[in-house]
């Protein structure tokens, strides 16, 4: 057995239902559910009762949770232990959407220089987590964008960036200098998974229900565009293909790059992080 595939089981059992589960560990629900499949087929015995209304643990299912629980507690302080004992600190820091922004490479330089003995490991993560894996203890800090929900999170804002709306170069709209939400109103958006949580779904929306395909990623939203002819939101200042142009939207509020982590969490490590990220985004 794994351990992610028992995290994967605990996660179900907590929630007992495959797609809050989903949800909790920022993925989609049929390899989460192959995954149980594959485990209780490991096991030789059902795990749940799966019903319309959700699932229930079985015998066999109640007995491994308590055991799965007890041996992912035993992985975490093996871990801690063994770097203590390596005399090896990490941080590990999601990032959202384009890592190759300015901001991110004066990040990585600055903080290789003030700390050259601390491990960096890094979780780049699709659109349908806004904060990267850090409510599910995947990630220590996330750099991301504003807004989403920020219960029981701690935001430090870093840059603000105005924000456009991606067309095919062919749109009659693409010729605009600018535009209204009001201009886009007949016309299909990009959306994210069910599940995604919906302050940032609004806010990629321009803040109403819209229609369109489902996306997970950034190229899969230009490719939207480009094959559908679907419209999308994006900052201001990223290049794109010469097929697609991207026109200000000047009643769009500005999208915000944030450093996020949880709220009283006191790991000196994300405090030295955020200051030095603070100062590399000022540039």
């Amino acid at each position: 057995m794994e351990l992610r595939t028992l995290r994967y089981f605990v996660a179900v059992a907590e929630e007992l239902h495959f797609g809050r589960a989903a949800t909790r560990l920022h993925m989609s629900q049929p390899p989460l559910s192959r995954a149980i499949k594959n485990l209780e087929a490991d096991v030789g015995a059902l795990l749940f009762t799966r019903s319309t209304a959700g699932v229930t643990l079985t015998a066999v299912g109640t007995v491994l949770l308590d055991e799965a629980r007890a041996l992912l507690d035993h992985a975490d302080r093996v871990r801690v232990r063994v770097s203590a004992a390596a005399g090896v600190a990490t941080i590990t820091v999601g990032i959202l959407g384009d890592g190759s922004d300015p901001g991110v490479t004066r990040l990585a330089a600055a903080y290789r220089r003030r700390h050259p003995g601390i491990d960096i490991r890094v979780r780049d993560t699709d659109l349908t987590d806004p904060t990267c894996g850090l409510r599910a203890g995947l990630v220590d800090v996330a750099l991301t964008r504003a807004p989403f929900d920020g219960t029981a999170l701690t935001v430090r804002a870093l840059r603000s960036d105005p924000v456009g709306v991606v067309l095919r170069a062919d749109d009659p709209l693409a010729r605009r200098d600018r535009l209204r939400l009001a201009d886009l109103s007949d016309r299909r958006w990009f959306q994210f998974p069910q599940g995604t949580d919906p302050v940032w779904q609004s806010y990629w929306n321009g803040g109403r229900p819209r229609e369109g395909p489902v996306v997970r990623a950034v190229q899969e939203c230009l490719q939207a565009v480009l094959w559908n002819g679907t419209v999308g939101l994006a900052p201001l200042g990223h290049d794109l293909p010469a097929e697609l142009a991207v026109v200000p939207l000047i009643d769009m509020a500005p999208s915000r790059v944030v450093a996020v982590w949880n709220e009283g969490d006191t790991n000196p490590l994300i405090r030295t992080f955020v200051q030095i990220a603070t100062a590399a985004y000022r540039h």
